[in-house]
């Protein structure tokens, strides 16, 4: 036995051809299978993130419409909470410097921009996913308010 593990180690051969061929093939596979759970993930990590700055932007609106006593309308959009609305109904206590810190209304993870709809006493904030149109499936889904 112990000669045997002597022949092995002076064996001074390289890999075969094939050894290396199949070596490279259990690496491709292996690299796309780690591939596509990193893009998985990160799709779930786009959704997640939707979600929770819509959650932020109807908390937004929820201090809006405390100072204000009513909900920004439609054609005011969100952009009612980084500058006092001049058309439509008044809020005369408007909280100075608006309702979002920075004076940005975030962009969705798709780079597209959120839709806001209201009535003025009830709203919804939605983003078009992945595919930016209506509808989809999985990462192309819309994403609502009023999903829970």
């Amino acid at each position: 036995m112990l000669n045997d593990i002597k022949k092995i180690i002076k064996n001074n051969n390289g890999m075969s051809l094939i050894e290396i061929l199949i070596a490279l093939t259990l690496m491709g596979i292996a690299g796309t299978f780690v591939a596509g759970k990193v893009y998985e993930n990160l799709q779930e990590g786009q959704v997640s993130a939707t979600k929770i700055q819509i959650r932020a932007l109807a908390d937004r609106l929820t201090e809006f419409r405390r100072d204000c006593n009513f909900l920004p309308a439609t054609d005011q959009g969100l952009d009612a909470l980084i500058e006092k609305p001049t058309g439509g109904r008044e809020c005369k206590r408007y909280a100075p410097g608006g309702y979002i810190k920075d004076g940005k209304i975030p962009m969705d993870p798709w780079d597209g921009e959120y839709i806001y709809e209201s009535d003025g006493k009830t709203y919804v904030i939605k983003s078009l996913g992945a595919d930016n149109a209506e509808g989809g499936e999985g990462a192309d889904a819309d994403l609502s308010s009023k999903d829970k």
